[in-house]
């Protein structure tokens, strides 16, 4: 049996937050300095997974499998193939850069990086897991380290957030798992790999289909969020806690997308082409709905919330298309999206915490006082709007190409056509944020702000250097994906 690659990556977080949680009279500092070594021992592992992969095969690869319960064929089974990989990868890199976001914590630290490696821990299952039963368990971990982190660590209103978040979820999660137990009904079986193997196994003729897709469907369109599912999104980014925004936005929004690629479009081919152009429209609503409201926004971290519903409406536009292009650009674009936010997050939470105040109409000027903070959210600003050389312009245009010319869905082209005012809304609302913020007069009150400490920076310009990594060369991304 192979060495078990996939169960250190989910496990050493958990673990190391057991011992953090259980473990008395640590100090602050050795905890912080516990949970970094942690996360950056699992993106270090998850590295090495990546350049191992074989990227000429389409098989599930470091498969690990173990009966798990016998009595309904449940098995702890875990696999990647490109469309997982690189969002392993990802959630492992978003759960180090949440950590580093988090060393100001001083309130109830103990509790706070436990609940932030267990949140981790529960993403990365969610990404490895081939058993239906084993994926919905690690989908509701999440819900538990995502309200306590919120309701007790947030800002402004974060309990109703954080009850939003949870009501959202638990909802959507009831119905996936009806559809989950629909399928296990239909072909006795929670395998996901036979099941796409087979195309459902007969559920053609055993269950009606539809109302599967729809109730798997409605899962994974809360966390991703589609509008208008997207209801908890804005006020739970914006009461977060600047880390738990990074892995909400960075890491935990894929799980929506990656569910509706890896069971709804996967399981029910045809059913994905039938109701295509109402997804379409739906992606196409996102896009746009999303850009719109960015733009009335007076709040910054706000402003991100709802630039993220339109750019992951393109992920919904790139799946829908129906063609392999548009696919890579989709999961091109979770990765480049999860980076971005994440620069534009951490960043606007320097704004906030050196100037005290996160309205947009109350700032101004900054970038004189705060030259290396201004820099690094206009890198990620115009990474957003889709500069060239840029991961945001790398994954949106291989969606758009994909989409317009998809002969799965000949209606594409034009959704694809409308799709294009999503672009120039980004240019307007990142444009004239930056403008508000760190341009203009300076305000006197700002006279004496800081600008970013060392460790601020470094995480950011990590963050920089692989957006512009991957956007000059996307094949560290696509061709990964290319052979799932």
């Amino acid at each position: 049996m192979s060495f078990g690659w996939l169960s250190v990556i989910i496990f050493l977080p958990l673990a190391v937050a057991m011992a953090i949680a259980l473990i008395p009279r640590l100090s602050a500092k050795n905890i912080k300095l516990v949970a970094t070594c942690a996360t950056l021992a699992t993106l270090a592992i998850t590295v090495i997974v990546f350049t191992m992969f074989d990227r000429t095969s389409s098989q599930m690869q470091f498969v690990e499998m173990h009966s798990w319960i016998p009595a309904i064929s449940a098995n702890y089974h875990l696999g990647v193939d490109g469309i997982s990989l690189p969002l392993v990868v990802l959630t492992a890199l978003m759960g180090f850069v949440a950590v580093l976001v988090s060393w100001r914590i001083n309130t109830r630290v103990k509790e706070y990086f436990a609940w932030l490696l267990v949140l981790e821990a529960s993403i990365l299952g969610v990404f490895c897991s081939l058993d239906l039963l084993l994926f919905f368990v690690f989908w509701e971990i999440e819900v538990i380290p995502i309200y306590f982190l919120i309701s007790i660590w947030g800002s402004g209103n974060q309990r109703k957030s954080a009850m939003k978040y949870v009501l959202f979820t638990l909802a959507g999660s009831a119905l996936m798992l009806a559809g989950i137990i629909c399928i296990y009904s239909s072909t006795g079986s929670l395998d996901m790999v036979s099941l796409m193997q087979n195309n459902s196994l007969g559920l053609q003729t055993l269950l009606p289909v539809t109302p599967i897709f729809f109730l798997l469907l409605a899962g994974f369109a809360v966390k991703l969020p589609m509008v208008p599912l997207h209801g908890w999104q804005p006020d739970t980014y914006t009461n977060a806690p600047t880390a738990v925004s990074t892995m909400l936005a960075g890491a935990l929004a894929k799980m929506g997308g990656y569910g509706i690629i890896r069971l709804c479009v996967s399981l029910f081919p045809s059913t994905a082409r039938d109701f295509a152009p109402l997804m379409l429209s739906l992606a196409v609503i996102s896009i746009i709905y999303g850009g719109i409201m960015a733009i009335r926004q007076t709040n910054i971290k706000r402003l991100i919330a709802y630039s993220s519903v339109s750019h992951m409406g393109f992920v919904l536009l790139g799946v829908f298309a129906l063609s392999s292009t548009s696919t890579t650009g989709a999961v091109m674009q979770m990765v480049s999206h999860g980076l971005i936010t994440a620069l534009l997050f951490a960043t606007a939470a320097i704004v906030v915490e050196n100037t005290g105040e996160s309205e947009i109409a109350k700032l101004g000027g900054l970038a004189r006082k705060m030259p290396v903070t201004a820099t690094l959210f206009i890198l990620g600003g115009l990474a957003a709007l889709g500069l060239p050389s840029t991961s945001g312009f790398a994954a949106e245009f291989t969606i758009l190409v994909g989409s317009f010319g998809s002969t799965t869905v000949s209606s594409a082209k034009w959704f694809t056509a409308v799709a294009l005012l999503g672009v120039l809304l980004a240019a307007v609302y990142i444009l004239w944020t930056v403008q508000r913020v760190f341009y203009g007069p300076v305000i006197a009150t700002y006279d004496n702000v800081k600008d970013a400490n060392n460790l601020q920076k470094g995480y950011c310009l990590l963050l920089v250097v692989l957006i512009f990594a991957i956007g000059i060369c996307p094949t560290i991304i696509t061709s990964t994906i290319a052979g799932h």
